[in-house]
């Protein structure tokens, strides 16, 4: 069977450094941070009381208000990056067949928001059970999904994937697959999570993931760091136009990159730590440069999964450098999570977005937060991190990685678009 061909022809993204896919890329390239004190609630009881939080949303511009109560902040970010990515591809909708159109997406944690909200409630009362009648499509990770489709008509394939900060890039792969086995024409993919909330904070914080710097949220996320203490929980979209290649020639469309090759396994190692022999994430990879019909040395920039904490950069470090060998040093390596924070179930979306603006526009955003006295002994900084300055050059492939609690692995290959 001769596998189809598949293009990005849209973006959309609403993350802490941006509300559309431009300006998030424009704040990655110029190394700005969205980590800031937490406004959304009361933090001061927590031990970190910083978080990646979008701001100045109003999804009023998007939905009228009735319908907007109906959504989880989660879904309500999902449809904004949903819309933007759709305009951005330049589809004239009237004349797509939209049966041959799907949805898949990825959330981590879906509407902890309100599951949150109406436990509190309901804890407030005298014992009666009584919970918003929207409480369980507004919750559920696949409600995101399902709203895409419904608000923008979509008839085609439509499901929800869920592999904790792996969730969207194993929703792109799925969606990857869809089309390339011929299954559908286009699909709108991504990921969307809004977990800073008490109880996301809270739950992180007793898992000691999170870093604790409150006296600088700015500089909190720090990857390949030695005084790296954890992640910095953020909120957020991402969303990716995957199109089959003939279908976008046809309409003309403009072109960011080609996707060409995912890989997916499992740790098979614990619930929340990385294997410290970083096997699951070496296979990963390798499977994903073997499916792009690639050899390790043809990758020019991997953009890291990077979280900031102490086992977690590691052990990704460990399996890429198992992977590429002396290559390592040629590459290009960040982690755009040092501005963006960790989106969780947007994460690779997010992450994805930034490997296809960085072929197309031939820069890689930096690594920020980075002392060149805080040098981690386990680290060969030989090794080019793009730390704290974007970085101008040719490139004609790269990766991402994401790993998600549960031991889920998902690696994605991007080729830069050409004729």
């Amino acid at each position: 069977m001769q596998l189809k061909r598949v293009v990005i022809t849209g973006l959309g993204a609403l993350t802490p450094i941006g509300n559309s896919a431009r300006e998030t890329w424009e704040s990655m390239v110029n190394g700005v941070s969205g980590i800031a004190p937490i406004t959304s609630f009361d933090a001061s009881l927590f031990k970190t009381q910083f978080a990646g939080e979008v701001k100045n949303f109003d999804p009023s511009s998007l939905l009228d208000r009735k319908e907007a109560r109906k959504l989880d902040r989660y879904a309500q970010f999902s449809v904004w990056v949903a819309k933007e990515a759709l305009e951005d591809s330049g589809m004239n909708m009237e004349e797509e067949n939209r049966d041959r159109i799907g949805v898949v997406w990825g959330s981590g944690m879906g509407g902890l928001k309100t599951t949150e909200a109406d436990i509190i409630e309901f804890g407030k009362g005298d014992g009666t059970p009584r919970f918003n009648p929207f409480m369980i499509p507004k919750a559920i990770p696949s409600m995101a999904a399902g709203q895409i489709s419904i608000f923008f008509g979509l008839g085609g394939l439509s499901y929800s994937v869920s592999t904790a900060c792996s969730s969207s890039s194993h929703a792109i792969a799925q969606a990857f697959d869809q089309i390339r086995l011929g299954h559908a024409d286009v699909i709108v993919t991504g990921g969307a999570d809004a977990d800073v909330t008490y109880t996301g904070i809270g739950g992180f914080n007793s898992l000691h993931a999170l870093s604790t710097r409150n006296d600088s949220p700015a500089t909190a996320s720090r990857p390949f760091s030695k005084s790296r203490d954890g992640f910095a929980l953020s909120e957020g979209a991402g969303c990716l136009i995957l199109e089959e290649y003939e279908h976008a020639k046809a309409r003309g469309a403009r072109i960011y990159a080609e996707m060409i090759g995912v890989g997916m396994t499992s740790d098979a190692y614990h619930m929340t730590a990385p294997d410290p022999d970083a096997k699951g994430a070496q296979r990963v990879m390798q499977l994903a440069i073997e499916d792009a019909g690639l050899q390790p040395q043809d990758i020019d920039y991997i953009n890291t999964h990077g979280t900031s904490t102490p086992l977690g950069d590691i052990a990704e470090l460990k399996a890429i450098q198992n992977v590429f060998g002396e290559h390592v040093y040629e590459m290009n390596l960040d982690s755009t999570k040092s501005m963006t924070g960790h989106m969780i179930g947007a994460t690779g979306a997010v992450e994805s977005l930034a490997c296809i603006m960085a072929l197309k526009d031939g820069i890689v955003p930096p690594t920020i937060n980075h002392a060149e006295d805080d040098l981690d002994e386990q680290i060969d900084y030989r090794i080019n991190f793009t730390f704290n300055k974007a970085q101008k050059r040719a490139l004609r492939y790269a990766m991402t990685n994401t790993f998600g609690f549960g031991g889920h692995n998902a690696c994605l290959v991007f080729k830069k678009w050409e004729e």
